[in-house]
């Protein structure tokens, strides 16, 4: 089965996608002003052993959370995709899936310090719930790593789906390890076994829509970065087909 490597869209249809990413981004933007304001004015102030004020970065901690768990799962399912239809759409999706997701892992890790420092006395533990989510960074930037190194383009799509896939493993792996071994890192939703984790904490009534507002935020602004990255692929390939083009005249 050869691969698409590229279908243009028509002129109308690359102006009606690009306005509609720039209304997603106002929205996303819209979203952000209202988040930070119900973060920091509505949430309420978190007990001492929670990190006090420090507990507000929870709710950009959870969020990236989600949506660099979210990404992976993305270019894991773009992977699938791409394999079983070998059109190169699937690829441009799992790459720039994963190229947010990057960014949003990144966030995690740096969010998490800061509120693990006031809380724990600590920047970092080696906790095994915290060095999956260094692993889950290191595998990104692997992934993308791996794409540079590889020149033919189905070849390179190929091999990130099969890692894409595999990489996924991860997802629910990191969301168990805090509910069925002892970790230092507290369990927000659902059961655990760590019924007294240090700096644990519950998910009070009045902070539920503080942090669904947040995830919603969040999952906005991810869908508008996917829909600007991919129009970037699009554009590229452009390029790539027009000098082609060229190069055969």
């Amino acid at each position: 089965m050869e691969s698409t490597i590229f279908a243009p869209r028509t002129s109308d249809d690359a102006e009606r996608s690009a306005q509609t990413t720039r209304a997603v981004g106002a929205a996303a933007l819209a979203l952000l002003i209202v988040a930070l304001l119900m973060v920091f004015v509505v949430a309420p102030k978190a007990q001492d052993a929670s990190g006090g004020q420090a507990q507000r970065i929870f709710y950009f901690h959870v969020s990236a959370a989600w949506i660099a768990f979210s990404a992976w799962l993305v270019s894991a399912y773009g992977g699938v995709r791409y394999l079983r239809s070998r059109d190169m759409k699937w690829d441009h999706l799992a790459v720039a899936s994963a190229e947010i997701g990057v960014m949003f892992i990144v966030m995690v890790l740096l969010t998490g310090m800061l509120w693990g420092r006031p809380t724990w006395n600590a920047w970092w533990t080696w906790d095994f719930k915290l060095t999956l989510s260094l692993l889950q960074f290191l595998m990104y930037l692997a992934y993308l790593v791996l794409r540079s190194g590889v020149e033919n383009p189905e070849q390179r799509a190929r091999f990130s789906a099969v890692y894409g896939i595999i990489g996924s493993l991860t997802i629910p792996l990191n969301f168990l390890v805090s509910r069925v071994l002892q970790s230092i890192h507290p369990a927000v939703f659902g059961d655990s076994v760590n019924a007294r984790q240090q700096g644990g904490f519950g998910l009070a009534g009045e902070m539920v829509p503080v942090l669904l507002f947040s995830l919603l935020t969040f999952t906005v602004f991810y869908v508008y970065f996917l829909r600007a990255r991919i129009a970037l692929q699009e554009g590229a390939d452009q390029i790539s087909l027009r000098r082609a083009e060229l190069a055969a005249e």
